[in-house]
């Protein structure tokens, strides 16, 4: 029997996120730990399941979950914020200082479970600079088409609680640290902005990042005055860094479960670069190929979307030009958001650009303005999945029947 390829393009893309489940891989690594009775917080868009899992495994409720409003719930025992994402609010920061006040008191070892998102969902700015100069400088990076490295380098320099600032606050209390990880290569500074790790970079290494990146003569002044004033923070006491799921786990999960190979499993930089990329494995032949990664977008226009819904977008327009037959590609977020929309991402074949003209659009028109999501809603694109309370980057899945 034949199988429909957007079905089984959404079926790996659902075993991936399977492999990324938060309660499963957190209660394997608390199986091998000797903590007792841990404070435990926990931070990112995986938050709430993780928490769910130590707090069962302990029997105990004291714990804080910071994570986006999609993934909240209410959890007995546990003190919930339901902060903004990607671009901080007062919520994340009523957070930030929950925790810092409950570390200040606190006596016993930290159990902090972290996941992708926890940069945003946990501001925590230090003294001088406002919430809302956090957020634009925050705002300027992600437009900037800023890697997650040099994003998160910026945003340690401006926490109390990032690069290893968890750690500090928790002294002389011993951290444990359970990761999933966002972040292609897995370097536990960057993932939530490393708030049981070492910092990535110093003051003077965010000013040239800010500078290269061509966004430091926009930034706050009360940013440029601290960062130039190049403050020294204590050292970071270790933590116990332990990860637990990522974006290769995901990608193996796929591929076990299929005859597919992995095409690239760094998939990373500007998404018009990604997207050819993607499109050279097409002439692999029949056959599925993944990818794994996270690209950026560098924002010129006014429209809405993300940047899986630009790549998916964007080979539509590549296979329309080169004449591709009998092809369908699917690019998500394994956490079910793309940018600041509903949409996961993508799933794209031979017929999205005719239902997109059908509609009386450009697809080409709407890419120049960064209104991906409405070029694929106008294609019968979107891929809507809700949140998946993980979150290990990006995925795609080239199906060459």
């Amino acid at each position: 029997m034949k199988i429909d390829p957007a079905f089984e393009a959404r079926r790996l893309f659902d075993i991936a996120v399977a492999a990324a489940d938060p309660s499963a891989a957190t209660e394997i690594a608390l199986n091998g730990l000797d903590l007792e009775a841990p404070l435990i917080l926990a931070i990112g868009k995986a938050a709430t399941r993780m928490a769910q899992a130590a707090m069962t495994h302990y029997a105990v409720s004291e714990t804080i979950i910071v994570t986006n409003p999609e993934n909240a719930e209410p959890v007995e025992g546990a003190t919930v914020f339901a902060a903004s994402h990607p671009v901080p609010d007062a919520i994340g920061q009523e957070a930030s200082q929950a925790i810092i006040a409950r570390l200040a008191s606190n006596t016993r070892p930290v159990l902090a479970l972290i996941s992708g998102g926890g940069s945003a969902l946990l501001p925590a700015p230090v003294d001088g600079i406002s919430l809302a100069d956090k957020a634009r400088v925050n705002a300027l990076l992600l437009g900037s088409g800023a890697d997650i490295t040099q994003t998160n380098l910026v945003r340690q320099q401006l926490s109390k609680l990032k690069g290893g600032g968890l750690n500090r606050h928790a002294a002389p209390q011993p951290v444990t640290a359970l990761i999933l990880s966002d972040v292609i290569g897995d370097d536990l500074r960057a993932i939530a902005s490393g708030p049981t790790a070492s910092p990535i970079g110093t003051p003077a290494d965010a000013v040239e990042t800010l500078k290269a990146l061509a966004i430091w003569a926009e930034c706050p002044a009360s940013v440029q005055t601290y960062l130039q004033s190049n403050p020294v923070r204590p050292p970071t006491p270790a933590a116990r860094n332990i990860l637990i799921g990522s974006n290769t786990k995901s990608l193996e999960a796929m591929q076990a479960a299929s005859s597919a190979k992995i095409g690239n499993a760094h998939l990373i930089g500007d998404v018009e670069d990604a997207a050819r990329i993607v499109a050279q494995h097409y002439h692999d032949g029949p056959g599925t190929t993944l990818f794994g990664g996270e690209t950026t977008v560098q924002i010129k226009g006014t429209g809405q979307g993300g940047r899986n819904q630009e790549l998916a977008l964007r080979i539509a327009l590549i296979a329309a030009a080169e004449g591709w037959e009998n092809w369908t590609y699917l690019q998500a977020g394994t956490d079910g958001r793309d940018g600041p929309t509903d949409a996961a991402g993508g799933l794209v074949n031979g017929e999205t650009l005719a239902k997109i003209h059908a509609a009386g659009q450009d697809p080409a028109v709407l890419l120049a303005n960064n209104d991906s999501y409405a070029a694929l809603k106008a294609g019968d694109g979107l891929l809507m999945t809700g949140g998946t309370g993980t979150n290990v980057a990006d995925l795609g899945i080239l199906i060459r029947s």
